[in-house]
């Protein structure tokens, strides 16, 4: 867990603040899952009840990612397509989007977009590298800001507090939110991955994704597969130019300009193998 706030902070941090419960048709789809004899055809009928699951299921499936050459109309194909833990991992972003719908939260349509495009990119970037486990790169991508709505329910001044944040005078994000909130959005968004299940590694990387002065070490002292995830969703943010996007055309990813280049050598990049991977999958159009 990030040492970024005390253990008296972090009990202050959640007060006021809801943290969605799992939703039904999840825990339905989970216990199918840890069955003796998980089905993805039931699955498949369970996410056809609601139909924004449905459809979110069926804009992955036809994305760019997996490279399709005829359009996949079926939930059922789709699920066939997709596997079980993809699944899974769209349907949790979808049902915390929806958990979270009151009027504050509508007005950030800009950052559910941001999450499920950072999700492709970052499953993107895990196949381009050859990391072996792109589901994994998906969830962290999806979830990796699930902190910043709950942030947005308590605070009215959030979406100007992240402006700030990215106007280059700060190396992280959470530093201006920890001064002006006492708390951050990557704790409240390790409290949401926990209590719905989510891998712990996942979790962890959610609350430590700032940490990278203290994890200065990349060749040391934390786990490898840690690092690879944590790189990979740094190039993706990067690519996507998420700072941009949540901070104004004037923002400034300054933590991308401190350890860009270290992240880069963890992953066997260069510059120039960056900007080529940036190319090809923007015009993939992922």
């Amino acid at each position: 867990m990030s040492e970024t706030l005390s253990s008296e902070q972090l009990n202050e941090s959640l007060q006021g603040i809801k943290i969605p419960p799992q939703p039904q048709i999840l825990v339905d789809i989970t216990m199918e899952q840890i069955s003796p004899d998980p089905s993805l055809p039931r699955i498949a009928e369970l996410i056809q009840r609601d139909m924004g699951m449905s459809g979110a299921i069926l804009k992955v499936v036809n994305s760019p990612y997996f490279g399709l050459s005829n359009q996949i109309l079926s939930v059922k194909h789709a699920v066939s397509i997709l596997g079980l833990n993809s699944v899974i991992n769209i349907i949790n972003g979808l049902s915390l989007k929806s958990e979270l719908s009151d009027q504050t939260i509508i007005e950030m349509n800009r950052f559910w977009d941001h999450a499920s495009d950072l999700a492709l990119i970052s499953a993107t970037v895990a196949k381009e590298t050859g990391y072996p486990a792109a589901d994994e790169s998906y969830l962290l991508g999806l979830f990796h800001a699930c902190g910043m709505p709950l942030m947005m329910t308590r605070y009215a001044d959030y979406p100007t507090v992240v402006q700030e944040a990215y106007s280059g005078k700060y190396e992280r994000i959470i530093d201006l939110e920890n001064e002006r909130f006492n708390t951050n959005h990557a704790v409240l968004g390790y409290y949401t991955a926990k209590s719905w299940h989510l891998p712990e590694e996942i979790c962890q990387l959610i609350a430590e994704q700032y940490n990278l002065k203290a994890i200065h070490q990349w060749r040391e002292n934390y786990d490898s597969n840690r690092k690879t995830l944590l790189a990979i969703l740094k190039i993706a943010l990067e690519i996507n130019e998420s700072h941009k996007k949540l901070g104004g055309e004037m923002a400034r990813n300054v933590e991308w300009e401190v350890y860009g280049q270290e992240i880069l050598e963890h992953m066997g990049l260069t510059v120039y193998d960056f900007e080529l991977l940036k190319e090809n999958i923007l015009e993939l159009g992922v």
